[in-house]
């Protein structure tokens, strides 16, 4: 008793069940450009043209899912403007501000990793590629 698990049976989320709610947010911040449009919106509010650009290797395609995705989620907003041609900008709601410093905190240790993970997958793929030698005994 006292589990994490036992919340369930309080109608508590338990993102470790399959059918569990709460899976599907993770799903939604564990994508790379979730993580990168929150990043890039964390200073304020920016236009689409603007975060395609910051957000090199991104298609048009990718970012407008991405948006609008993170809009139904409730963690960035969409404000248009009435302007000819209209002036569409993104920001990130107090929903996204309050998990933007997690993400942050990802995205840093990626960068100060990266040297030490690159280095572990050049020993593996190394490993990988010796032939295999039977034991003998």
């Amino acid at each position: 008793m006292g589990t994490t698990s036992d919340l369930r049976f309080f109608g508590g989320a338990d993102a470790y069940l399959a059918a569990c709610p709460s899976r599907q947010i993770l799903d939604v911040l564990a994508n790379k450009w979730t993580m990168l449009v929150m990043g890039a919106l964390a200073d304020g509010p920016l236009r689409f043209g603007v975060l395609r650009r910051k957000l090199d290797g991104i298609t048009q395609k990718m970012l407008t899912q991405t948006l609008r995705s993170l809009e139904r989620d409730g963690l960035v907003t969409r404000t248009v403007y009435p302007t000819i041609p209209p002036r569409v900008e993104y920001g990130s709601t107090e929903l996204g501000r309050s998990v933007s410093g997690l993400l942050a905190a990802v995205k840093e240790w990626s960068e100060h990793h990266i040297d030490t993970v690159l280095d572990a997958r050049a020993a593996y793929d190394e490993r990988a590629a010796q032939e295999v030698e039977p034991v003998t005994a």
